[in-house]
């Protein structure tokens, strides 16, 4: 199962596994069961203290089969994987086996205190699929608070695998969280984000640590590529820096492949978004994670931002790097079927749909991406571009064309999302050109029509373009001084990760000359009134 080159690297890391684990497989006679086998006695061999046993028939007893857990020996720790955590959860697998071995969880003091003083039972089941880059991180965070706190269990399993407890349970994205048998959340989650929803006190103790802060030279709001670059560059200049962000990394954590990041040949959105909160963090910067600003206001010399836990944070100058997210298309039932079959990342919910018949919204590159790729897994994809054309690049549309079961309709503007109060069962077009109505039967609508700006909450406070973006000049200097603004939630053209990265440098540059000149002015101001009086 694995190659010699994976089984040193992995024999290399079990080498920091402190205490014994026991390895038990729920297995069957199924092709699948084999290859985890395989797979469980390899690793086994790599490590002395690692000790496996199987179960099969009448010992399985209620296992979800093929699946397996890893144990703490001689301890209730424990972490449960139904399927062949290969892929994207390859890295969920070996953190699982260091960490339940002994080997030191990375997360905050506080943090790991918070997880060992969660009293009561807290069994997690997470729904995800191995080419889901999104999923990774809720599991590795539940299975290293599952290594922390024995009253915290968790069964990871492969939708892909399990189609039958997919369909039961009506599960139509992933990841897909539940807790004691509820649904407990979707989406990535970190552990701060788990525990916030576990202990209920925890934002309003946030928020008081964040109102006690001294004033920040320079705070950065938004921690995606240009709030990343801001940041570094503002701590290189040597003054107080803070980032306030919903969730660092921003919509990079969205991002499937990177390959246009100059320097960088191919990475995905996860692991980029790891390497500049690494970069950030190896700089004096204050990041506070898991904070919406809901209002900036101009206070005296300086500002204020305004969070949704409740807390005021002061600022010398602010670069505001709030991003975007994806574009609704804004029609009866979006709302409504949302993870019920709408859907907007077709690597992740893809296998899902395997199968199945789905649509996708949008004829640009990340449209036809998205068709190109669910051609592989479903059994037909409806392509609904708005426009008299497609607008993806010409290599994509050949592959496009060259698929047997996609049809495309331009010209077509949907009009409705329907379904059966609990599953999408289909949707409706206008033909622009004919005037016709049509529908087609479908069970899965994925929407890829670009992006918003995050800017919502600066409207009457700087100048919005009517798009809502952010307007800026060559320095990043908004229409207020001393605000500036970067990345995609700006006018700047072209939502690239390399120029989000250049113009957050730019914005911090820029705001650093406004600190400078304004204290001289303040200083000059300070000098006069002495004369005067």
């Amino acid at each position: 199962m694995l190659d010699a080159n994976l089984k040193d690297q992995l024999k290399n890391y079990l080498e920091k596994v402190t205490q014994s684990i026991e390895i038990v497989a729920y297995l069957d006679d199924g092709e699948k069961s084999q290859e985890l086998q395989q797979l469980l006695q390899d690793i086994a061999s790599l490590s002395d203290r690692i000790a496996y046993e199987e179960r099969r028939g009448a010992a399985i007893g209620d296992a979800r089969t093929p699946s397996f857990e890893i144990k703490r020996a001689n301890s209730d720790v424990k972490v449960t994987f139904a399927g062949i955590p290969m892929g994207h959860e390859f890295t969920s697998l070996v953190l699982a086996l260091l960490q339940v071995g002994g080997h030191p969880v990375k997360l905050e003091n506080d943090t790991i205190e918070q997880v060992k003083a969660l009293d009561g039972v807290f069994s997690f089941e997470v729904y995800m699929s191995l080419s889901c880059q999104n999923c990774p991180e809720v599991v590795q965070s539940i299975n290293a608070m599952a290594a922390l706190n024995p009253n915290v269990q968790i069964v990871t399993i492969d939708g892909a695998l399990f189609q039958d407890e997919v369909e039961q349970r009506k599960i139509m994205a992933v990841p897909t969280i539940f807790l004691n048998g509820e649904v407990f959340g979707q989406g990535r989650m970190g552990v701060e984000e788990i525990l916030a929803k576990l202990d209920t006190g925890a934002s309003a103790r946030a928020a008081e640590k964040l109102n006690q802060k001294e004033i920040f030279d320079m705070l950065i709001v938004g921690g995606g590529p240009a709030g990343a670059a801001a940041a570094i560059y503002a701590a290189r200049k040597g003054i107080r820096t803070g980032v306030l962000a919903e969730r660092f990394g921003g919509q990079v954590l969205d991002t499937m492949s990177i390959e246009n990041f100059v320097s960088v040949q191919e990475t995905d959105g996860p692991k980029f978004a790891v390497a500049l909160e690494q970069h950030v963090r190896a700089y004096d910067v204050d990041i506070m994670n898991l904070q919406r600003a809901e209002a900036l206001t101009a206070v005296g010399n300086g500002f204020e931002v305004h969070t949704a836990s409740g807390a005021t944070l002061r600022a010398k100058s602010v670069v505001l790097a709030t991003g975007a997210r994806w574009r609704n298309v804004d029609v009866p039932g979006e709302q409504e079927y949302k993870n019920k079959g709408v859907a907007y990342c077709p690597h992740c919910d893809g296998p899902l749909f395997k199968g199945k018949r789905v649509a996708v919204i949008g004829g640009g590159n990340s449209g036809v991406e998205a068709a190109i790729d669910l051609a592989g897994i479903v059994s037909h994809v409806t392509l609904l571009e708005f426009g008299a054309q497609l607008r993806a690049d010409e290599v994509l549309q050949r592959k496009l064309r060259s698929l047997s079961n996609v049809t495309v309709h331009v010209n077509a503007q949907t009009t409705e999302i329907s379904g059966d109060g609990q599953k999408v069962t289909g949707l409706a077009y206008l033909d622009r050109t004919s005037g016709e109505k049509h529908r087609v039967e479908l069970e899965g609508v994925f929407v890829q029509i670009g992006l918003v700006p995050n800017t919502e909450f600066l409207k009457g406070t700087v100048a919005l373009s009517k798009h809502g973006e952010i307007e800026v000049d060559a320095k990043g200097q908004t229409s207020v001084p001393g605000v500036f603004a970067a990345g995609d939630a700006t006018t700047v053209p072209f939502k690239q990760i390399v120029i989000a990265v250049g113009e957050g440098a730019k914005a911090s540059l820029g705001a650093f000359d406004y600190l400078i000149r304004s204290s001289v002015e303040q200083e000059e101001e300070a000098g006069a009134a002495a004369v005067v009086a």
